[in-house]
């Protein structure tokens, strides 16, 4: 646990393991406690850096501001900066995602490796549009309807369906959370600094070997969004996982893993066969 000041607010990251460092960012209603049921696999043989974003988990709330994803680009730099490391891989899903190609595009030499899960190479009108839903129903305050509405769409409908139970116990656990109008405004302000995000004519500048994970029921960001991110960056792979929904994490810890940790620790990146 630990605190780094970043233009005179609190952002919380987490350290654990010792080797080859990788930060892995969070979607955008996560935080670095999402990512336990990992961890003991996570930093066995590697660092493994979590940090929650500005308006995210224990770090600050940027209350009544207006800012884009540039802002949270700003703090991984500064977190590298702050643990004195040269050069990371990046892992991120969905909004991480996103942040984590900004990262890439705007400092190709700190990137070591490059892990996309779910992830779009643009906001969409489309995409955009759901946004606004979730925004408008964020300002009623009713809980049950702001998990309704974000919440199932992140499955695919046969793991919704076979774990109904698990996903009882989730609803119970998001329902204060998802009533709270601080962290229904922070979600906001979140869902709105991806307004106008757009690397397509930047993918070109990414220089890290790059595995791109798409899943093949992901509502969210459609397989599509991984295939043009995999046409248009020079040294990517892609993996698509079917029958996985957007929260390709937990549906397939197992596989989620293993991709992750694969790919990072892979000594060589060329092969002569």
């Amino acid at each position: 646990m630990a605190q780094l000041i970043f233009k005179g607010r609190d952002i919380y990251y987490d350290v654990k393991g010792l080797g080859k460092p990788f930060v892995i960012l969070n979607g955008i209603m996560m935080s670095t406690k999402s990512w336990e049921p990992f961890m003991e696999s996570f930093s066995e043989n590697n660092m493994c850096i979590r940090l929650d974003f500005l308006d995210q988990g224990q770090s600050a709330k940027l209350k009544s501001s207006v800012y884009t994803q540039d802002l949270q680009v700003q703090i991984i730099e500064a977190l590298i900066k702050e643990l004195n490391l040269s050069k990371v891989s990046i892992v991120g899903i969905s909004y991480g995602g996103e942040v984590a190609l900004e990262f890439a595009v705007k400092h190709p030499n700190l990137v070591d490796r490059l892990v996309l899960f779910n992830t779009t190479p643009y906001t969409s009108p489309w995409l955009a549009e759901i946004g606004y839903k979730w925004n408008s129903i964020g300002r009623t305050r009713d809980g049950k309807t702001y998990y309704q509405a974000t919440i199932p769409a992140i499955y695919s409908p046969s793991f919704y369906e076979s774990r109904l139970a698990w996903m009882k116990k989730r609803e119970e656990i998001l329902l204060p959370i998802f009533s709270n109008p601080d962290f229904l405004d922070a979600m906001e302000r979140l869902t709105n600094s991806a307004e106008h995000y757009d690397v397509r004519d930047r993918l070109d500048q990414i220089t890290a070997p790059t595995l791109i994970v798409a899943a093949d029921e992901d509502y969210l960001t459609p397989i599509n969004n991984q295939k043009y991110l995999n046409e248009h960056i020079k040294e990517s792979s892609l993996v698509i996982l079917p029958g996985v929904g957007h929260a390709s994490m937990y549906e397939t810890p197992m596989v989620f893993v293993s991709l992750v940790l694969g790919f990072i620790n892979t000594k060589q990146t060329s092969y002569q066969v």
